[in-house]
Order: structure tokens, then C-alpha cells, then sequence
């Protein structure tokens, strides 16, 4: 009787919601093709970040490594509890995207942006950028540098190619990070990258070619130097040593940044970046024998959930579907992928097609809101508020402009959504991939629109949650497992 009640009044949400007035003009709900329910009905408390750490069992072998939320409170469990006063807010973190964003499009365009004044190592210029974009951080792993090894806490990045960890003594300056410093003099594999040795110093220079390696200091050091348009930064030697990623997988002569003048306002305590990117210096390339540039990974779901990063094919799910990695001049590091329609409800959003298809998009674990075309947002937004016409609307949060006051309900009912890819692959998003619930007074569509429709469509961690992510360099192509994180 009791689940009889219960199938009742979820069949009355969902014919309450089949007609209803907009401007005093009655809108019929569309019925999916299919027959089958075109609606997700979850729970609020989904939607909500837990503040209790979730253990992660789903570890696929010895080349895994734990992902998590950089503030949340998985990583309080492993580094002690951070200072309130370093936490970000949700202003913090959206005003962080979008500097992400406007970097990652300025490089598109090629505009650069101011270099400012910096100290420079040993009395000398500094010859070598990376020309990287900012990086939100909102991901961190573990990994050994080192003989003795040092375990570090480094932020994933998949559009960075070089990896750098603050390095003693430290020549200018380092800030605060919740490990030891590494401390190059203290192990047995560590050596410098010297500027006659230029095919090595040259490979950072992937993405600005008119830079050179210079004998500019009086060690003739290749000195590398990435900076943030947050005005962060890392400055110090290229230099080779022992990486071990998990359990006893070891790669001797890796290349990485030594850094000795840091300011990592946007870093939060993490030792260094780990870049996931495409270019010859990235963990990906450096352990290609070993791992035939193939990584997959989950993102944690919510701040108290824990997701892995995974190298090697071994393990990967049967039912991925696979689209090609396509090339953008500019961003040859990010994975670049093709974006060609959007699906609400089973229907198909026709009236973006054309723009969706000139349209160049890729993925990226750094920025967290998906930005798309402003046609296409005003488009998806427009279904979205239309079908979600029974919640009332509240302000927007910053780039977040369709908001929901949810805290009448314990569970609602939102449209299904997929985004369809080149080679005709079909995404399906999680709920919390749909919306990003500040909290039960605050629910908002996880989607933003760029400023200008030139601007690049970006893939944010907020869709990519649920989802195995597959990255195979090799075959040029990315794959995406729906629900396969658990």
C-alpha cells in the first residue's frame, strides 16, 4: 500500500509539471521517443556537499591514485584541517573560473598578458616560460620524488604539461605548503638540466616556440618559469629524478620543474602541479613505454567523496564510447574534442546545431562551470527554465544565473541531459553534473555562457562527475563511461 502511495504521488509530480503557463501561454510537456522517463527525481541531499569523508574502494591496481577535493574533507583526513582563512568560497571559486576561462581563451586568441616585475634566480633573466594557463586546484593526488622517496601533493592538471613541486633551499622564496619541501640535496637520483643540453631545456617550450634555452646564470641552468594571471607562479631549474606513482611504479630521469621563487595564492598548500597535458614533458609522454599514454579517471562526485587517477589501459571499463582528439593551434596541450548537440529531455536542441558544430571545445579538469556559445547557453537555459517553471527562481551566484530555491522539497525532479559528441557519442550527465547546489536555498544550473561566441567551448570537472574519463594519446581519442566511478 505504502509504495502504491508512494508511485501515486511520484506519477502526479510528473503530470503536475506536463502542462503549465509561461507568460499566460500554455506549454505541453514533449514525450520522450523512447517511451522512457525523460525526468531524473533524486534526492536534495545529493545534491548537497556531505562534511564527512567517504572511503574510495574502487582503486583498479597498483598505477591508481587517490583524487580528491583539495578543501575538502578527505583532505583534512590526510593533511589535518586547513586554516578557515584559506578555504575558498563560492565567490572565490567561481571568480577563479573564470580567470581559468579568460586565460585558457586568451591563448586562444593569442593575447598575453601583463608579465609584471619578478626576482630573478641568481642575478640573471630569466629565460624560459611556459606561457601555462591559471589553475583553480580544485584536484589533488599524491605521488614520490625522489630517492629516498618524498611523497607530495601536487594539483591535476590535464592542460599543464610540465609537473613542478617547490623545491629547498628555496633561492627566493616558497610559500607555505602542508608537506616538507623536497629537498633535492637529501636524494640520490636528483641532477639538473644544464643549457647544453638543449633538446631537454627546449621541451617546456612546447607551447611558446619563441623562447630558446640560454647559459643566462652562471651554473648554465635551464631555468623554467610558469606564471598565473592570478599573479602566481613558480620559477627554478629543470632538473631529472626518480617519480614513483603508487604502489612500486618508478621512472627514473623524469623531467620537472625544481621550484625555487614561488607565490601560490591559488595553490592552497599543495607542493606543485602534476601536468596530465599532450606535450613531450608531460607524466603522460615521460611514461608512455610504460603505460602506452593511457589514463582514466573519476573525479570525486562531492568534496567528501574520494575518485582515482589511473595509468595504463588495464582496468578501464567495456563500455566506454570513444571520441576523437582533435588538435586546436594555441592549446596543443589541452585535449580537444567535438561537441555536437545537446539533449534535454530526449529532444534534441536543434536550433544550436549550426553553431555547435563550427564551434572548437575542450576538456578540462581546471575549470569548474561548462562554457558554452551564448546562443547555446540562452538555448539550453531557456529549456531548462521552462521545464523547471514549478521551482521558484532565486538570484544568480556569479556566472550562475539560474538558480533554484529547492529547500521546500527532499527530492525534485529535473530534465535528464546528454551532450552529444563527434563519432555520434552520447553522454549522459549525472544530476549533480546538471546542477551545483550551494545549498538547499541556492540550486543553479551548473552551465555558463562565454562572452563572445568565437570564445571556446569548455568541458568543466562539474559535468565530468560520475564519469570515468578515458585518455588515449596513442589512439587519439577520449572515452567517457557513464556511472562508471562506482
Amino acid at each position: 500500500m505504502a509504495s502504491q502511495k508512494k508511485y501515486c504521488l511520484l506519477l502526479a509530480s510528473v503530470l503536475a509539471i506536463s502542462i503549465f503557463f509561461n507568460n499566460g501561454t500554455a506549454i505541453e510537456e514533449e514525450t520522450d521517443a523512447t517511451g522512457s522517463n525523460p525526468w531524473l527525481t533524486v534526492s536534495l541531499s545529493s545534491l548537497l556537499p556531505s562534511h564527512t569523508c567517504t572511503p574510495f574502494t574502487g582503486l583498479k591496481k597498483n598505477s591508481s591514485l587517490e583524487v580528491i577535493q583539495r578543501h575538502g574533507p578527505c583532505s583534512e583526513l590526510k593533511h589535518g584541517k586547513a586554516n578557515p582563512k584559506t578555504i575558498p568560497t563560492h565567490f572565490d571559486i567561481l571568480t577563479e573560473d573564470q580567470a581559468r576561462v579568460a586565460s585558457i581563451h586568451s591563448m586562444l586568441s593569442i593575447r598575453r598578458f601583463n608579465r609584471g616585475n619578478m626576482k630573478q634566480l641568481d642575478s640573471t633573466n630569466i629565460p624560459v616560460k611556459s606561457g601555462l594557463p591559471i589553475n583553480t586546484g580544485g584536484y589533488i593526488v599524491t605521488v614520490g620524488l625522489g630517492s629516498p622517496k618524498t611523497n607530495l601533493s601536487l594539483i591535476v592538471d590535464t592542460g599543464s604539461d610540465l609537473t613542478w613541486t617547490q623545491c629547498k633551499p628555496c633561492m627566493v622564496k616558497c610559500y607555505n605548503q602542508q608537506e616538507p619541501i623536497f629537498d633535492p640535496s637529501k636524494s640520490t637520483t636528483y641532477s639538473q638540466i644544464k643549457c647544453s643540453s638543449s633538446s631537454m631545456c627546449n621541451q617546456i617550450l612546447s607551447t611558446a616556440s619563441d623562447q630558446e634555452c640560454a647559459e643566462s646564470n652562471s651554473a648554465g641552468t635551464c631555468i623554467y618559469e610558469t606564471r598565473y594571471m592570478d599573479k602566481s607562479f613558480s620559477v627554478g631549474f629543470l632538473s631529472k629524478e626518480r617519480l614513483t606513482i603508487a604502489a612500486d611504479n618508478t621512472f627514473d630521469n623524469f623531467l620537472f620543474g625544481c621550484g625555487q621563487n614561488n607565490l601560490g595564492i591559488l595553490f592552497g598548500g599543495a607542493a606543485g602541479l602534476l601536468g596530465l597535458g599532450r606535450q613531450p614533458i608531460s607524466v603522460v609522454q615521460q611514461t608512455a613505454k610504460a603505460y602506452n599514454k593511457v589514463f582514466s579517471y573519476c573525479l570525486p562526485s562531492t568534496p567528501s567523496d574520494i575518485g582515482h587517477l589511473t595509468f595504463g589501459s588495464d582496468g578501464v571499463s567495456n563500455n566506454v564510447q570513444y571520441t576523437p582528439i582533435t588538435t586546436i593551434p594555441n592549446l596543443t596541450s589541452f585535449y580537444s574534442i567535438n561537441i555536437t548537440g545537446i539533449v534535454v529531455d530526449g529532444t534534441n536542441l536543434s536550433s544550436i546545431t549550426s553553431t555547435l558544430s563550427s564551434a572548437k571545445a575542450i576538456i578540462d579538469i581546471g575549470t569548474f562551470i561548462t562554457r558554452l556559445p551564448p546562443s547555446v547557453y540562452t538555448a539550453l537555459r531557456s529549456e531548462i527554465q521552462r521545464r523547471m517553471a514549478m521551482y521558484p527562481m532565486v538570484s544568480k551566484l556569479e556566472i550562475l544565473d539560474t538558480c533554484y530555491d529547492l529547500s521546500g522539497y527532499k527530492t525534485v525532479t529535473i530534465p535528464k541531459m546528454s551532450l552529444v559528441f563527434g563519432g555520434e557519442v552520447k553522454l549522459d550527465l549525472d544530476a549533480s553534473g546538471i546542477f551545483f547546489a550551494v545549498s538547499p536555498k541556492q540550486v543553479c544550473l551548473a552551465f555558463a555562457a562565454n562572452e563572445i561566441v568565437e570564445d571556446l567551448i569548455i568541458l568543466g570537472s562539474v559535468q565530468q562527475k560520475t564519469i570515468e574519463v578515458v585518455t588515449d594519446l596513442n589512439a587519439e581519442r577520449l572515452g567517457f563511461s557513464p556511472a562508471g566511478c562506482k
